[in-house]
């Protein structure tokens, strides 16, 4: 009790009655092979040079990434302070398109697969302005309100997207911006 009172000051730590954990639990401690561990660590690190990756971070860091906001008429607005699409190094993030029609604002239709075509074409849309298409598109992002859409979203969705589809990740959503069915975000390689 007394080592682990006096290493317990000397590093900082509230002192551990060993006695009573032992008492409690009929199992041995190794708690001395972990204040062991911690502190060989500690002098194995402070003698070693510098990684060799922290310097290629450092780098990384200090150079600018090329950031370019995309923004095209023919796809609904932006609903708030984000872009329609940003193009960043190389890469096309698009922000997640409803199936609005920019005309208007409006909903395409309250039909799942009707909002799911719009959806598609206001993507096309942003993904052209930017450079991109269809095929360019490496992951996405499909938020459904409801999950029993999911078949009729993947039918429209697969005349989109030719072979190899890009990566997804779909999900239910407790609910999205103006009571909609469905939601698309994507990324894309220029």
């Amino acid at each position: 009790m007394a080592w682990s009172a006096a290493f317990s000051r000397s590093v900082g730590a509230p002192a551990i009655d060993l006695r009573a954990l032992r008492a409690r639990s009929q199992t041995p401690i190794s708690v001395g092979i972990c204040f062991a561990s911690i502190a060989a660590s500690h002098l194995w690190s402070s003698r070693l040079p510098k990684p060799f990756f922290a310097s290629i971070s450092a780098t990384a860091a200090t150079s600018s990434v090329i950031k370019e906001a995309v923004q095209t008429e023919k796809a609904p607005a932006a609903l708030g302070p984000y872009s329609q699409a940003i193009k960043a190094n190389n890469l096309v993030f698009v922000s997640g398109v409803l199936g609005l029609v920019p005309e208007t604002g409006k909903f395409v239709s309250d039909n799942i697969e009707e909002q799911t075509e719009q959806v598609l074409k206001n993507m096309g849309e942003i993904l052209k302005a930017s450079g991109a298409t269809y095929a360019s598109v490496v992951k996405t992002t499909i938020m459904l309100a409801d999950l029993q859409d999911f078949k009729k979203v993947n039918e429209i969705y697969a005349k989109y997207f030719p072979s190899p589809a890009p990566a997804r990740s779909t999900y239910q959503v407790a609910a999205l911006p103006m009571n909609a069915r469905i939601e698309i975000e994507c990324i894309a390689a220029l």
